[in-house]
């Protein structure tokens, strides 16, 4: 029954077509491993975030006066409730630290050069508003940390001079954090933000696609010159070798996860994340994110918070638009002696030296 409903599909579709295609001929370099899927991890993380947040909303309630007991009744009376709002929870840090890995890797093995900028500018912009996510879906629970902690986000703006503080107002839309701004953010965190990533996403994927996965770490690349599809002929099919490779570490990942929820489920949660938000009383400790503390010690480092901002600003510029700073051609880790490119301003400024901690993650 299912061979012929499969042999009927296939008549209409192209099925067995469309993975030849696009999965068995699509090659990847023949030493590519978990540290290059990394990126089907994160796809398989995203769309856990998108089947968790679906079944959320069923029950969730975007008002100040329901927020917080909706939340609840998710976790105490809805069946599995408790489960897929950890998941969702954990779920969204773990995806943070997915993308500050891949693109770890991406920069050192200098993937982000010719002809690869829109893939790295793609994905660094896909990075930000994953982050944008993670601000709007903290204030939904509408607990003491969540109230708080969006109070000092949505203030950050307001020192830039001129559209700051027009920034601030609109993200809270008044001059407090209020009911208000709950609306807002749930409409982003359901609506506006996943239409955004759609488009950011696809793009990106649709530029690896075209251009292909980065030659391999041992092989000397070959001259730039005009578009062209890397074949890697001396590689491996992507289905289903390197696909099993992604799926593999898909099930690290999601082992992870069932790992904290099972043995140290309070790791995102402070003891204020428990109680009703209250505009009248302060939290005692409000800690940010781990991926936001590093901007949070520039601000307290810096004693001037304007200054502080202007440095964090310029640092994200400099992050995102990297590759056409360090504009050299793309280059290999394992080729040694290779002399500093020309033209290249971060290579003549920081040189290039090998690292061998690459052959011990080359064989993961």
């Amino acid at each position: 029954m299912l061979k012929k409903f499969y042999q009927w599909l296939d008549d209409r579709v192209g099925i067995h077509d469309l993975v030849t295609t696009q999965f068995r001929n699509f090659m990847v370099p023949r030493d590519a491993n978990i540290l290059s899927g990394l990126g089907g991890v994160a796809i398989i993380a995203v769309l856990i975030q998108v089947i968790s947040g679906i079944l959320l909303i069923m029950y969730y309630i975007p008002h100040p006066d329901h927020a917080f007991r909706s939340v609840q009744v998710i976790t105490d009376q809805v069946q599995f409730g408790w489960l897929f709002r950890m998941v969702h929870v954990i779920g969204a840090n773990f995806l943070v630290a997915i993308l500050l890995l891949h693109i770890a890797v991406v920069f050192y093995r200098s993937n982000f050069q010719k002809p690869r900028e829109l893939i790295w500018v793609s994905g660094v912009f896909s990075l930000f508003v994953i982050l944008a996510f993670c601000v709007s879906g903290n204030l939904l629970p509408w607990n003491q940390i969540s109230y708080w902690s969006t109070t000092v986000i949505t203030s950050i703006p307001s020192v830039i001079p001129g559209i700051g503080e027009w920034v601030s107002k609109f993200l809270k839309g008044g001059q407090t954090v209020s009911g208000i701004t709950l609306s807002r953010f749930f409409a982003f965190h359901v609506a506006i933000l996943p239409f955004i990533f759609g488009v950011i996403g696809g793009l990106h994927l649709l530029f690896v696609r075209r251009t292909g996965l980065a030659p391999s770490l041992k092989e000397e690349p070959l001259p730039y010159v005009e578009f062209r599809h890397e074949i890697h002929p001396n590689g491996k099919p992507f289905f289903p070798g390197f696909f099993a490779t992604q799926m593999g570490a898909s099930m690290l990942y999601l082992a992870a996860i069932f790992f904290v929820i099972s043995f140290i489920p309070s790791l995102f949660f402070l003891p204020d994340s428990f109680i009703q938000a209250n505009p009248l009383e302060t939290p005692a400790n409000i800690d940010a994110p781990y991926y936001f503390r590093a901007f949070r010690t520039i601000l307290e480092i810096v004693p001037h918070e304007f200054t502080g901002v202007c440095i964090q600003l310029i640092i994200l510029v400099l992050f995102t638009f990297w590759p056409f700073i360090d504009f050299g051609e793309e280059r290999r880790i394992f080729i040694l002696n290779m002399p500093v490119i020309e033209g290249s301003i971060a290579h003549c400024i920081l040189g290039y030296k090998w690292c061998p901690w690459e052959t011990v993650l080359l064989h993961l």
